[in-house]
């Protein structure tokens, strides 16, 4: 056990530190450094390191859920997209009369739709605190009244995953439609500023990817003392033998409930993060096949480690910026070959082979 300790403390204190690096460094060789420097870091490449961070926080979300608490969802993209959307309208309301039609208030779109006023649900996103108040509570509200549906059905294993996976394709279907007020096929994009920042400058981009890695290893740092307590513990047990803890007197339900509503609430922060650096946010983002990506990142990297979440879902995302910019017909194919890979020969994941090798050298 202490050789296990010891190994998990070492990659968990290496990642940090890599994440500390990532944060501080390339923004600082980005904005500093001349471009005909060998350290310098264009702006297209922060951008894609900031992107890589939001996915490994959305990675990290559907570890706590899956790897502690023994919950296969398949719909932790949906709670992602959410996140974004509430920043995406956040990012919408702050064009104003620099959109295409001029109008001061209602967004491009809804002009061209004919829309003669803006929806309710539109109203308050004009102010910054509320958009980030939404980000977390949407996506934390829909996991709570799905998850109290769902945990005291005593739903559970394959089903659980199959209704997930439903209630993302569902909320595909619907921000798809027109009517719907969220951009349709299209969705929100055109963006100009945020908090007063043009959102194209390279010196937002270094921000945002600084503010990025900081929220992951802070986020990382809380999540990992979340189940060293004994609410986490508990957690974990009702992985291993849930009806001995059920037995005990527990009540699992509300155990469920809350791990599921916090990796949710996570999960719409990564979304929000990712919108201003990708620029758009439209229903792919719902796509039932994003959320078995991040299953893949988490799989691949190490379940039930926090720190495996977030190699894997690095690892995985540069695989794809490499193998479709030069075979892009292949990478479903790779993608698929590299869940088999992990599945037989890695059942730990790249952090369980890690752990065995430090333990080799330790002993």
């Amino acid at each position: 056990m202490k050789l296990i300790t010891f190994g998990s403390d070492k990659i968990a204190s290496s990642v940090l530190l890599a994440l500390g690096l990532v944060s501080f460094v390339i923004p600082f060789c980005n904005l500093a450094l001349p471009v005909d420097s060998a350290l310098h870091f264009s702006a297209y490449t922060v951008s894609l390191i900031g992107k890589y961070l939001t996915f490994a926080l959305l990675g990290l979300s559907l570890d706590l859920v899956w790897g502690y608490c023994g919950i296969l969802a398949l719909g932790q993209g949906a709670f992602f997209a959410l996140g974004g959307y509430a920043m995406g309208m956040y990012l919408m309301r702050q064009i104003g009369t620099r959109g295409v039609y001029g109008d001061p208030l209602l967004p491009d779109f809804m002009v061209f739709l004919n829309w003669k006023e803006l929806p309710w649900y539109w109203l308050g996103f004009d102010q910054f605190w509320f958009a980030l108040l939404m980000v977390v509570l949407v996506p934390g509200v829909l996991a709570f009244v799905f998850g109290w549906l769902a945990f005291r059905s005593r739903v559970t294993g394959v089903y659980l995953s199959i209704i997930t996976q439903a209630l993302t394709y569902a909320l595909l279907l619907a921000f798809f439609r027109n009517e719907m007020g969220f951009g349709g096929n299209n969705g929100l994009t055109d963006f100009k500023e945020l908090l007063g920042f043009n959102i194209q400058s390279e010196d937002l981009r270094a921000v945002l990817l600084g503010v990025t890695g900081i929220t992951l290893m802070a986020t990382f740092v809380l999540s990992r003392w979340v189940v060293n307590t004994k609410l986490g513990r508990v957690v974990t047990a009702i992985r291993d033998q849930e009806s001995r803890v059920r037995f005990l007197g527990y009540r699992v339900e509300m155990y469920k409930l809350w791990i599921f509503v916090f990796a949710a609430m996570i999960a719409g922060v990564a979304g929000a993060l990712y919108v201003p650096q990708v620029g758009i946010i439209n229903p792919s983002e719902f796509s039932p096949l994003n959320s078995l990506e991040i299953v893949i990142w988490v799989a691949m990297g190490g379940r039930g480690t926090l720190y495996g979440a977030i190699i894997g879902a690095v690892l995985v995302n540069f695989s794809k910026t490499v193998l479709t910019g030069l075979l892009p017909e292949i990478w479903l194919f790779s993608l698929g070959a590299i869940f088999v890979f992990v599945t037989v020969f890695l059942p730990d994941g790249i952090v369980g082979l890690m752990r065995r090798k430090l333990q080799e050298r330790a002993a």
